[in-house]
């Protein structure tokens, strides 16, 4: 085989993997957003099948000596494939140690699991889902002792989501930030609560849908490949390539701020799957390197720039426009100052700046006792309210705004939490980069995005997965990682909200 066949054939494969993918997010969205209920089932077999062969082409005969054959030559390679190999030969000697009819099961346990989940969170039953969220730890744990008997199984679950990532790495960046944010939270407890009337109201789901697509266009997103949809949890998915990526959203009719940060939430998601470089369109490099990285983007979108002062006073005239009878009475101010409200909440992805890591800690427990075999799944209703109250002094009514708020666990998603705080931490420390070069202040003021873009674009974006996550970070920051980055913003930002 010549090296120059040998990459064409490699190009193909890639091609067709994507296409593959491509038609599986597609039905994971349709069943997420617009499907009857009734037809999970009929996803769970489309789902398998197209499992198994997704499953025979990655591990095949022809693959692997074809990666193998590339490797061999690996320094006759350019940056970008032998990155390729790198990460195609990883997933493949995964995939290989997980038994094919296991591996398929899984796929059709998600489709259920999904389903169940739904129906479960609707009528706050935890026992209707219960069974599948056993079965879902209990596949993590197997596929970990397959794939990585050397290590903890929990460790196994945070790497997939943040390469390198360890439950030490965890506890001492969460024991860092933990240190600095409970006195924070403690001395804002004592201070006059901020009035978040101006965000509170009736507000129609259309004029909401009108002010999400015009938060878009100001973000910069392409709308002509970047869709919005309506979900129970909203999420954002890239389907095949960065030229088609879809997010969605959920509207309350009583808290305009609820769609307008997921909008903005998904939105950071989407810049980062629509800006990797086009050389890297239908490859394994195309897309975030890791959940850490792309929630960075995120929560760097939603809360350093959406949440900001100057952000509010570009975007108030579009929200009065929208909304005047809701907003008449009120200023620029006003807003700010009730989408930056800090006070101990239920709801996750509702959780103001400040108590938001406080929420994610809670899952990285319970999850990492699980994994451990320290907590069985039976327990997790108990344990998720007690944590709730000790860490955020809430008491949790139902299972609907407790265990069963969020969509990863029936996704197989242990292990992703964490990536959230890590996120918001590593977002602090890229826009206090950012100002050195870019006036971040005056573009939001202008609802200028493009140099704020670029930006990330020249740093992130484009590189796709093409480093390591720790190298990307590292040379975007052009120093190592500082954690204190994000809790010396909270302490400026919200010291100057409260009088602190």
């Amino acid at each position: 085989m010549e090296l120059k066949d040998a990459l064409t054939k490699l190009s193909a494969l890639q091609a067709k993997m994507s296409a593959y993918g491509h038609a599986m997010s597609l039905i994971y969205y349709d069943g997420a957003t617009t499907a009857p209920k009734g037809t999970a089932q009929n996803r769970g077999q489309t789902l398998s099948v197209l499992s198994e062969e997704t499953y025979k082409l990655s591990t095949g005969e022809e693959t692997v000596e074809l990666l193998e054959y590339l490797d061999a030559h690996k320094d006759e390679l350019d940056e970008k494939n032998a990155r390729i190999v790198l990460l195609m030969l990883k997933d493949i000697r995964e995939m290989q140690k997980i038994p094919m009819d296991e591996y398929i099961a899984y796929q059709q346990l998600m489709v259920e699991a999904d389903d169940v989940w739904h129906r479960a969170k609707e009528t706050s039953d935890f026992e209707l889902f219960r069974p599948l969220l056993e079965q879902i730890f209990d596949y993590e744990k197997k596929f970990a002792a397959y794939c990585a008997p050397e290590m903890h199984p929990y460790n196994y679950c945070l790497n997939k989501y943040e390469d390198g990532l360890t439950m030490d790495k965890c506890d001492e960046f969460f024991s860092t930030l933990k240190s600095r944010l409970v006195p924070l939270i403690k001395k804002i407890g004592e201070r006059e609560q901020l009035s978040d009337e101006s965000i509170k109201g009736d507000f129609d789901e259309r004029d909401q849908e009108k002010f999400s697509l015009e938060l878009m266009r100001t973000m910069g997103i392409d709308l002509d490949h970047c869709g919005l949809g309506t979900t129970e949890h909203p999420f954002t998915t890239s389907l095949g390539s960065h030229h088609d990526v879809r997010i969605t959203t959920n509207y309350s009719r009583t808290d305009l701020s609820s769609s307008m940060f997921s909008v903005i939430h998904e939105g950071g998601h989407a810049l980062y799957d629509l800006n990797s470089a086009d050389d890297l369109a239908y490859t394994v490099l195309d897309g975030g390197v890791s959940m850490g990285i792309h929630e960075s983007q995120r929560r760097f979108y939603e809360n350093l720039l959406g949440r900001s002062r100057a952000f509010v006073e570009y975007i108030f005239p579009k929200m009065c426009e929208c909304f005047p009878e809701q907003m008449e009475g009120y200023c620029a101010e006003d807003v700010y100052r009730a989408i930056n409200r800090v006070t101990p909440s239920l709801i996750r992805t509702e959780a103001d700046e400040v108590t938001y890591c406080l929420h994610v800690m809670v899952r990285y427990e319970l999850e990492k006792r699980i994994m451990s075999g320290e907590l069985e799944v039976k327990d997790l209703p108990r344990e998720w309210n007690r944590l709730y109250f000790e860490y955020l002094g809430v008491e949790v009514p139902n299972d609907r705004e407790g265990v069963l708020q969020d969509s990863h666990w029936s996704g197989g998603g242990i292990g992703y939490f964490p990536s959230y705080a890590l996120g918001s931490a590593y977002g602090a420390h890229l826009l206090r980069r950012m100002k050195e070069t870019v006036d971040v202040d005056a573009c939001l003021r202008e609802g200028n995005f493009a140099p704020i873009n670029e930006w990330n674009r020249e740093h992130i974006w484009k590189f796709g997965s093409l480093y390591k996550p720790a190298d990307l970070l590292r040379s975007a920051l052009d120093e190592e990682f500082d954690p204190s980055a994000y809790t010396d913003y909270l302490e400026e930002k919200y010291g100057e909200l409260y009088g602190i």
